[in-house]
């Protein structure tokens, strides 16, 4: 049955977050890419050593880290561009870096320009809390991006050139590829066009280069997008065995005009989803992802504050524990903080 894990940043700030996390019970991490105070003189975040210090730093809090959710640098290799091959090579050292220190899954993308985006970062969600919103009719104005107009086809095919040196690295290393989804699904934005938008085209990644390590991060929020039944998607992915990585998170409305929910709050089924994975054979990580801000925060990090994960972690562990597994830490001698947890 899946598990959940929790976003952990690693750099100076967030320990409130990570001791929170803990009391919470989750035992499981998704890890960002080592900062500065896990690199020495002359290494980089892709490094063996980094990587060994961020999975030690993580076991010795409690989690085990099953996932990065971080890249080096891609631009260039997603617009098809000179010195792309130099970022391909910083990507084989991580996945084969990853491989060495048994960190099994890297979450990646490929939107180019920019990441995630939302028109409105203040949007009032049940009891004045606040969750962000994308209205595409707010962008059709907006300029270009300083790197120009790209196309779907030139992203495909630069996806392909990547994908082909890449995915031999992933095998040897033990290392599987997740791919998230555009967010928002819908192309172009910026004059930039996104191709991870549509359940016809994540079939194409899966099949344009066959590989057991070729896969999707589920992103709930996005997928729902897509097509409204988020069931039917992850049997269609699940029985192919390329569901790598799940971030369980919901909207309201439409690709051209939604907004995030409250994990309870959204349009879509989420017990019914969990009982699809585990229908599949699912058995990865899953994160809840993009919560509301409540009373009494800033909002100064949108989607991503305190609180809100509380709700979030616990609903979904009530969800799970109805469907008969209980997957938080439980305050006994049987697993205490600091002692080892599977991978």
């Amino acid at each position: 049955m899946v598990q959940i894990a929790e976003m952990l940043p690693n750099g100076p700030g967030n320990e409130p977050l990570w001791r929170l996390v803990s009391q919470m019970g989750v035992q499981y991490a998704v890890g960002t890419l080592p900062d500065a105070t896990l690199c020495g003189p002359g290494e980089a975040p892709w490094d063996y050593l980094p990587l060994l210090r961020l999975k030690q730093k993580h076991n010795d809090a409690g989690f085990a880290l099953p996932v990065i959710e971080s890249r080096p640098p891609l631009n260039l290799t997603k617009r098809g561009l000179e010195g792309r091959d130099a970022e391909i090579d910083v990507v084989c050292k991580l996945l084969e870096n990853m491989g060495r220190v048994g960190i099994r899954t890297w979450c990646y993308e490929w939107m180019a320009d920019f990441n995630w985006l939302r028109t409105d970062f203040g949007y009032q969600s049940r009891g004045g809390s606040l969750v962000t919103r994308y209205r595409h009719a707010d962008m059709a104005d907006a300029p270009l991006t300083e790197w120009g107009e790209v196309s779907e086809e030139t992203l495909w095919e630069a996806l392909e050139y990547f994908l082909r040196r890449v995915l031999p690295v992933a095998e040897k290393a033990g290392v599987e590829l997740a791919m998230h989804p555009d967010d928002p699904p819908i192309s172009p934005i910026r004059g930039v066009a996104r191709i991870m938008s549509s359940i016809d085209n994540y079939q194409r990644l899966l099949d344009i280069v066959p590989s057991p390590m070729n896969g999707i991060t589920l992103c709930q929020g996005n997928f729902v997008l897509m097509d409204p039944d988020v069931p039917k998607t992850i049997r269609k992915f699940g029985r192919q065995g390329k569901i790598f990585f799940v971030h369980l998170r919901d909207v309201a409305g439409t690709v051209e005009d939604y907004h995030e929910t409250w994990h309870d709050d959204g349009q879509t089924d989420m017990l019914e989803c969990l009982k699809t994975y585990d229908e599949v054979g699912f058995t990865g990580v899953l994160r809840p992802d993009h919560v509301p801000s409540v009373e009494g925060e800033d909002n100064h990090r949108p989607g991503y504050q305190l609180y809100g994960r509380l709700f979030a972690v616990g609903y979904i562990a009530g969800l799970l524990q109805s469907l008969g597994t209980r997957t938080l830490r439980r305050t006994t001698p049987e697993l205490l903080v600091g002692e080892s947890v599977p991978v």
